[in-house]
């Protein structure tokens, strides 16, 4: 297991252990940090400390990131909406509420727990936890996910997406009206410094682009589509508070007082990508589902 150092810098005078320990691992939030803490795996001037203790300028800081645990992945016969199978790739209509695949907090029920089940020959290049994983969306966003069954499959979809020539297209429906028929959001995305479990914009951060175009406005509500030029964590959502717009509905960049819908008003309603083996393009549609023209139907009456 590797020992990482830091020694603590003046400007870093004064943090608390674990805020400071969750700046230099980026990759990990703020909770985990203090489990490291708590379970031994850090040393402050070679002594255990607790995580509130402040740091001062020349301490040194020594942890080691315990390994994490591998998952048991099985399959599960959950039903799941397959749009397109071959042998090296299957496009399926993840429904609103399922997360894409397993971790510590959702071992199973996962989209990759019924893929195993439905056709048990995936890629193996992401692992046990995510065999044919390519790219994700959202627990309570639903719509098209493309999933390798080989991993030619796989390699030539993570180039594609590298390189921005899948196409992915979304449905949302945002607080407020937004005035002008089409528009571009080009603001670099990154884990928000002030709450580790939360993305923002950050001037440090991975470059991200979202176009969109109006289909409706209401007295105070806008339906959009939006197009993936990129594809950071929760970009669409971040995106659009960014620019004052919030996802109806989202629990963590949404506001307060919104439409109860479950989570965001966000569906994954279009994707092409060319295929890895025949090299033809392909495309995909499905409609939202049936809660998302409830909410449009709900907006409609109350103005």
């Amino acid at each position: 297991m590797t020992v990482n150092q830091h020694e603590v810098q003046a400007h870093q005078n004064k943090i608390r252990l674990d805020k400071l320990l969750a700046d230099i691992n980026p990759n990990n939030s703020r909770s985990q940090v203090q489990t490291w803490i708590a379970d031994g795996f850090v040393k402050l001037n070679n002594e255990e400390a607790k995580p509130n203790h402040k740091c001062h300028t020349g301490d040194v800081i020594e942890w080691s990131e315990p390994q994490p645990k591998p998952l048991e992945v099985e399959a599960e016969n959950i039903p799941i909406e397959v749009i397109y199978e071959d042998s090296d790739v299957i496009v399926v209509n993840k429904p609103k509420g399922m997360v894409v695949h397993p971790s510590a907090g959702h071992v199973g029920g996962t989209l990759v727990n019924a893929l195993l089940y439905h056709c048990k020959d995936l890629s193996g290049i992401n692992g046990v936890e995510r065999p044919g994983i390519v790219h994700r969306i959202d627990k309570d966003t639903s719509g098209l996910l493309v999933v390798a069954k080989s991993d030619i499959a796989h390699t030539s979809l993570a180039e594609q997406l590298s390189s921005k020539k899948v196409e992915r297209k979304y449905e949302a429906v945002v607080h407020g009206v937004i005035e002008h028929d089409t528009g571009m959001v080009d603001a670099p995305i990154g884990r928000d410094p002030k709450d580790r479990q939360r993305m923002g914009i950050v001037d440090k951060g991975k470059p991200a682009v979202t176009h969109f175009s109006v289909l409706n406005r209401y007295d105070n509500y806008t339906h959009v589509e939006c197009q993936l030029e990129t594809g950071r964590t929760h970009q669409i959502r971040v995106h659009f508070r960014y620019i004052g717009f919030p996802l109806v509905g989202d629990p963590k960049y949404g506001q307060r007082k919104t439409l109860k819908v479950d989570g965001q008003a966000l569906h994954a309603k279009s994707l092409g990508f060319t295929h890895p083996r025949t090299k033809e393009w392909m495309k995909f549609e499905v409609k939202p589902p049936q809660i998302f023209f409830d909410l449009l139907d709900q907006i409609k009456i109350m103005y």
